[in-house]
């Protein structure tokens, strides 16, 4: 039965209904003069409308590699300077809301340590300021097109790896790296440092990257927060699960390795061994068929094979669960239970499943939950794991895909330390590696196996150019290295994760001292290296103007001018009654790996524990989750004075039997280890896991480790299955005290 009242999108006053075709052209149909209200949502009566902002506050775009994607309001105190950020207010995802880190966002726009000029180095790799001397922007870049080019002329065009990630977001300024590469022909990359697991396993049985509105949490009856702490890693989540405790008395689950910030305001905290998450997940669907719980009539209209998975789980009861998750059977009954009971059940699943060997297929396992049950069906129900798929915009231009060579060598970018160390796996007959162009990442502190990476960066003929805010570990090791704008201080777009709002944010500070933004850089190189596509005489808005057109959807002058485009589909789209991503239209309980990926013999196609991971032995017992930290985002925030003083120093939340079997007390030095290396922390007793579980909460510098080198000395650069992916949460490590 399907519980929910009309919805509609808003925008202008004109309601595009539920009924509304070619979404999402619909949206730009609707938009005319009245600029201040725009993007309006009215969700069962519950309605937040715009509002103008204060003189001194202007709109932005939170550009960091969080799913949030906050709408923020920027106080400009002059024309170079600014003050507080606050959440918008009258973006109703944000909702007036922002974390703490990027509140405080002056401390780093303002840092007395942010790169001024282009450098030149002259000392030693890794010494740091000293061994640097500046240059001109025109030596520079001259220097950097000289070098690529004397690569490309060695060995070949695929010598040169332009590398980036996600530092920023935005689609122009960090995207527009592949348009040289292309245009080049220089290495392509695999993006799968951080996602492509979690990707793999929601397109497994869904089909299409996009879930339901996380608005729509503040209408459900259950909330279950998965593989994610989103009290530290995104807040916006919890003024939603808020919203809904508050209005309907909404109960709160977190699944999560260890008692996060999220976990200890839980209702109920499950905390599974890392990587069994799957087996919990089998266990309970198998209560929901056992008990009555299953919607038969929803599975059968909207599933591939449900008797096949019944039969499939016959076997996989709680006390099957129970042996692989360390879960006790009551557990695992009882949540069971909670989530049958149940009908507006919301799933909001985090990245943690993107951090382990077997994550595809326990992602896969969670998203077969509200299929079971029928939740999709429900307002308030269903799940969620990223809408970056929600807008299908063309992002030829932007990328430059019209010069895309598809036999162009791809390297996988989570194996950067073993690809710069001559690994003939990653490299095949290819050549190796010779020259780096890097942009928004770190990957001397953030990829795994930092001690192959150090030695990968540390060779002689390899050339290094970073273009970055900061002089990070990797600008340390670089050639040249070049000052980069933040995003208050160029124009860009963005997709969100975590809701469904398209938006466009414009520079409100000029660039600072001699800084350039990422696409002013490629520009600048392509001119240089004869490289010629439309892009590169564009500038940020007349790509994004292009872009935005070429998908259907308002350019520049017909954009809200609060720059929130809320691109939501009806209610029928988003709880996939219309069907889900697959060509038959159904969920997929029957997973086609094979589709997904290359390494998928190990994979079975029912949704089930995948016994794959890195599990330990007698001489490392221990498993090692890396996670997030509050007051980092990766290694932004990691040089703010208020974020140091709040995270304090490397930490190691170990369970107190495990430390007194060690002989540790509160405070002590630890050293954790594996065949990898060794680091150094200071043990902290907690009783928030399990005994085999330690978890080292950062990313820290390397330089704040006593020995130089941080954590991900001793996670693996092994691919995740079925297609790639790092697995940082997945590393088996012995303990002793230092």
């Amino acid at each position: 039965m399907l519980e929910s009242s009309h919805r509609t999108f808003v925008a202008a006053g004109r309601a595009v209904s539920e009924t509304d075709s070619g979404y999402p052209r619909a949206i730009s149909r609707v938009l005319d003069a009245n600029r201040l209200d725009r993007a309006r949502i009215s969700i069962s009566g519950s309605y937040y409308g715009a509002r103008p902002l204060p003189l001194d506050s202007l709109p932005s775009v939170c550009p960091h590699d969080c799913p949030s994607a906050c709408a923020l309001e920027v106080e400009r105190i002059d024309q170079n300077r600014i003050g507080r950020i606050r959440g918008a207010a009258s973006q109703t995802y944000t909702h007036g809301v922002v974390c703490a880190k990027v509140a405080r966002y002056a401390e780093r726009q303002h840092h007395p340590e942010r790169l001024t000029q282009p450098l030149r180095r002259v000392g030693d790799k890794g010494m740091g300021r000293a061994a640097f001397a500046p240059i001109s922007w025109d030596q520079a870049l001259d220097d950097v097109a000289e070098r690529l080019t004397r690569a490309a002329q060695r060995y070949g065009s695929e010598a040169v790896w332009p590398y980036y990630y996600a530092g920023t977001m935005g689609l122009v300024q960090r995207d527009g790296i592949n348009r040289l590469r292309h245009a080049m022909r220089y290495s392509r990359e695999d993006l799968s440092i951080c996602t492509m697991l979690a990707d793999t396993g929601w397109l497994a049985g869904v089909g299409v990257k996009r879930g339901v509105d996380g608005r729509e949490m503040a209408k459900a009856d259950l909330i279950v927060i998965w593989g994610g702490n989103p009290v530290s890693t995104q807040v916006n989540v919890m003024t939603h699960v808020a919203a809904a405790r508050r209005d309907r008395g909404a109960k709160l689950v977190v699944i999560d390795p260890y008692r996060t910030k999220s976990a200890e305001i839980a209702d109920l905290h499950l905390a599974p061994l890392p990587g069994t998450d799957a087996a919990l997940a089998c266990a309970v669907m198998h209560v929901l068929f056992k008990e009555g719980y299953a919607d038969r009539d929803y599975i059968w209209q909207h599933a591939d094979d449900p008797a096949g998975l019944e039969a499939h789980l016959a076997s996989r009861d709680p006390a099957w669960a129970s042996a692989i998750t360390g879960l006790s059977e009551t557990a695992i009954v009882d949540f069971a239970h909670l989530y049958g009971r149940t009908k507006r059940s919301y799933i909001r699943v985090g990245y943690g499943f993107s951090r382990s060997r077997n994550g595809s297929a326990q992602l896969f396992a969670v998203t077969c939950l509200p299929t079971v049950t029928g939740a999709w069906a429900n307002e308030g129900g269903g799940a969620l794991y990223s809408n970056h798929g929600l807008v299908p915009l063309d992002r030829t231009l932007v990328e430059g895909l019209d010069r895309l060579d598809p036999s162009t060598r791809r390297l996988d970018q989570s194996r950067i330390g073993p690809i710069l160390t001559g690994d003939r796996r990653d490299l095949g007959d290819g050549p190796p590696v010779t020259a780096l162009f890097i942009q928004n990442t770190n990957p001397m502190v953030v990829a795994p196996e930092s001690g192959l990476v150090r030695r990968g960066f540390a060779r002689d003929d390899l050339f290094v150019c970073v273009h970055e805010q900061f002089l990070t570990e990797t600008a340390a090791m670089a050639d040249i290295v070049l000052p980069a704008t933040t995003f208050l201080e160029h124009d860009d777009f963005y997709t969100g994760g975590g809701h469904t709002y398209l938006q466009l944010s414009r520079a409100i500070l000029p660039s600072y001292a001699q800084c350039r933004s990422n696409h002013d850089v490629v520009c600048a190189l392509a001119d240089r290296l004869g490289a010629r596509h439309p892009g590169f005489a564009m500038t940020p808005l007349e790509l994004i103007d292009h872009t935005l057109r070429a998908s259907g959807l308002p350019g520049v002058a017909e954009f809200p001018d609060d720059g929130w485009l809320d691109c939501c589909p009806p209610f029928a789209t988003a709880h996939f009654l219309d069907g889900f991503g697959h060509a038959d239209r159904k969920f997929h309980f029957r997973a086609d790996w094979a589709a997904l990926g290359h390494d998928h013999a190990r994979l079975p196609a029912f949704p089930d524990h995948v016994a794959v991971t890195d599990d330990g032995d007698p001489a490392q017992p221990f498993r090692l989750v890396a996670a997030p930290s509050r007051s980092f985002l990766n290694t932004s925030f990691n040089n703010t004075p208020s974020s140091v003083a709040r995270e304090g120093r490397p930490t190691a939340l170990i369970h107190p039997t495990a430390m007194a079997n060690l002989g540790l007390t509160e405070g002590d030095r630890v050293r954790i280890g594996n065949e990898k290396g060794s680091v150094v922390v200071h043990a902290h007793a907690f009783d928030g896991l399990q005994q085999r579980v330690v978890v080292v909460e950062g990313i820290w510098p390397n330089h704040a480790f006593e020995e130089g080198i941080g954590i991900n000395l001793l996670t693996s650069a092994d691919r995740g299955l079925p297609r790639g992916g790092a697995v940082f949460h997945d590393t088996s490590v012995w303990l002793r005290k230092a």
